[in-house]
């Protein structure tokens, strides 16, 4: 089990829900070494990556949206994995339906989202893909109430996401 200080919990958490949800991923991020292989991905429970993907997909939405979460290598991890149905398991029912929507679209254009792509070639892809505007819009509207959701969650099941270091 991935274990955490107690003290980084709090002051991260006196900094507001997504600083304390980022002291896990973290966490999770330095046991991995950085990056997910096929070699370390059990070094995580179900949870832990749930939580993990909920980064990279609040993360790459923010920044780029679904387009640029598929571009830079997550689509994988976010899609293929049940992140979406643990959200709804956990209240996070808004990213949840957000997520399974977006991956009907993924799964349709796979090949073509996953493609190496020159600048311009991404960039075009935004208005190609853009039945991801929508979605991203309902992200944008919903992000810090599920977010919350997700951290009380994580506060009140916080074993099942961490050894606590006194």
């Amino acid at each position: 089990m991935i274990q955490i200080e107690e003290s980084k919990i709090v002051e991260a958490a006196e900094k507001g829900m997504d600083e304390f949800l980022k002291v896990f991923t973290d966490a999770y991020l330095e046991a991995l070494g950085g990056d997910i292989t096929n070699d370390n991905i059990s070094i995580l429970n179900g949870y832990q990556h749930t939580l993990l993907a909920l980064r990279f997909f609040i993360e790459e939405v923010n920044e780029g949206g679904f387009v640029q979460l598929i571009q830079n290598g997550y689509g994988g991890y976010v899609f293929d994995n049940p992140t979406a149905k643990s959200l709804k398991q956990i209240g996070a029912k808004g990213f949840s339906k957000i997520l399974y929507k977006a991956k009907d679209i993924y799964e349709k254009h796979r090949v073509e989202l996953e493609r190496e792509t020159t600048e311009e070639e991404f960039m075009a892809m935004y208005v190609e893909f853009e039945q991801f505007d929508e979605l991203e819009e309902k992200f944008f509207y919903i992000e810090e109430e599920e977010t919350l959701i997700v951290a009380q969650y994580v506060d009140d099941n916080i074993e099942d996401f961490a050894e606590i270091i006194k």
